[in-house]
């Protein structure tokens, strides 16, 4: 033991690099003592997450720091060997080396954090974590349709936040404009079926209206974008089967599905209270009348 000691203090390059792993390790749990201490003593979710995620990248940042100038001065040509190591590294580990620069870029540009609801490379879902390699997100959509659950969690590699789109439902105004569309027979009460799709539209959706209205200023504010109206708005098209009402609002993200889902019970409840002034109109096939059929049989005596 005592002639391995010896060798290694006889060695400057072994003894400096036995020296930079006790560092290393050193560092490495002083970042994990941090995050453990501040998850016991900081019950805010939100700030405990963000301190926890600033103490880890400050502690990564010092390791490459420490790794860059440790050996600095003391081991010969050791900036031709660093370049060579870095080059090989970066040529081999390029998608982990991108995806950590992603999760850089995500914190300090605040692309999105967890919380917001998001699209990117295809896939849809609500941001749960953020580390220093993957986005995790739990999923929206595929085979459930409208903005539910799928059950699946989906970890995204951070490197696709410079490959491509990043589409954030909730980043600096959490509402989504959404439509539908209304099909009523020819003949109806058009201007019947017109205050009651307004009326009704416009009681259930106030609140989305008042509290979008204020962020939406915000928004046109800070961005070169024109101004948008966020009150309901009804639209009518003549088709060749039926007069088409097309309703577009504004509603929260998370909302979606269910405030279409009470608009159209509670429209069809008000078009069935109007005893057939207002129609319905589908593509299904009505026969109005069968014409009258006159068969004569004559019989013809045989010859």
């Amino acid at each position: 033991m005592e002639q391995i000691q010896q060798w290694v203090l006889d060695n400057p390059l072994l003894w400096n690099i036995v020296k930079f792993m006790g560092l290393v390790t050193l560092i490495l749990f002083i970042i994990q003592y941090l995050r453990r201490q501040l998850k016991k003593n900081i019950p805010n979710v939100s700030i405990r997450y963000k301190s926890q995620k600033g103490i880890e990248i400050i502690g990564y940042l010092l390791l490459i720091i420490i790794s860059i100038t440790y050996f600095t001065g003391t081991i010969k040509d050791f900036t031709i060997i660093l370049g060579l190591f870095t080059a090989g590294l970066a040529f081999t580990l390029q998608e982990l080396i991108l995806s950590i620069a992603g999760s850089i870029y995500i914190f300090l540009v605040k692309v999105y954090k967890p919380g917001d609801r998001i699209e990117i490379n295809g896939i849809k879902g609500d941001v749960i974590d953020v580390d220093s390699i993957y986005t995790t997100m739990m999923e929206i959509g595929q085979w459930v349709s409208s903005d539910n659950y799928s059950g699946r969690i989906v970890k995204l590699s951070n490197a696709f936040v410079f490959k491509g789109p990043v589409y954030n439902y909730s980043r600096d105004f959490p509402f989504i404009w959404d439509e539908f569309n209304l099909p009523i027979r020819y003949g109806s009460d058009i201007e019947l079926a017109k205050s009651i799709v307004i009326k009704i539209a416009s009681e259930a959706l106030a609140e989305f209206a008042i509290n979008s209205k204020s962020q939406w200023e915000e928004v046109v504010t800070k961005y070169y974008i024109e101004d948008a109206q966020v009150d309901p708005t009804l639209a009518i098209t003549l088709t060749d089967n039926w007069i088409q009402f097309n309703l577009r609002y504004i509603v929260d993200f998370k909302k979606r599905r269910i405030t279409k889902h009470i608009l159209n019970d509670q429209i069809r409840k008000e078009f069935e209270n109007t005893n057939g002034k207002i129609i319905l109109a589908s593509t299904t096939l009505e026969l109005i009348k069968i014409p009258e059929l006159k068969i004569d049989i004559r019989h013809q005596k045989p010859t």
